[in-house]
């Protein structure tokens, strides 16, 4: 991330992020740098700060937040929940941001992927001869191609699949 431009702060962002279920405590946090200090992906990725993050979605900075490539990089562990002394769920909060950034249409080209691989086979991968001969060797029912009950509960989803993060 590059320096603060306070001049396109908008400041409803934060509460516009309170407002969604899972970052209602986003607002708590005083930055104190438990989470940020917690962090095994900050350790391998120094830019990757949820600090940071958090203060830029409190300072307004819509852009870039959603924007950011390091909303992707998080590997979920918790710890930095685990570690919060206001209690700050930043996971849920960072699970909240991703979806804004989908809806913003900000989101890296893979995701762009794995949602043309559900929406073509219902799955994240395609079924091939070979899956269905290891499953009959297991004594398993084949899989079908293209799963249409799952299809089906996909039909509303049509998010933009233009991934720019």
């Amino acid at each position: 991330m590059s320096d603060i431009d306070l001049d396109r702060a908008d400041p409803g962002f934060k509460h516009e992020v309170a407002r969604r279920r899972g970052a209602e405590g986003i607002k708590r946090c005083y930055a104190c740098g438990a989470c940020s200090a917690r962090c095994p992906v900050g350790e391998l990725n120094p830019d990757f700060d949820p600090r940071r993050l958090i203060r830029l979605v409190v300072l307004g900075l819509r852009d870039e937040v959603l924007s950011s490539p390091l909303l992707w990089v998080c590997s979920t562990c918790y710890t930095c929940q685990e570690t919060c002394p206001e209690g700050v769920d930043f996971t849920e909060v960072l699970f909240v941001l991703k979806n804004m950034a989908v809806e913003a249409g900000c989101f890296p080209p893979t995701l762009g992927a794995q949602v043309e691989l559900l929406k073509n086979h219902g799955r994240l991968y395609e079924i091939t001869d070979f899956e269905n001969e290891k499953r009959a060797e297991l004594g398993l029912p084949p899989l079908d191609e293209r799963p249409d009950d799952f299809l089906a509960l996909l039909k509303d989803f049509q998010p933009e699949t233009k991934g720019d993060a």
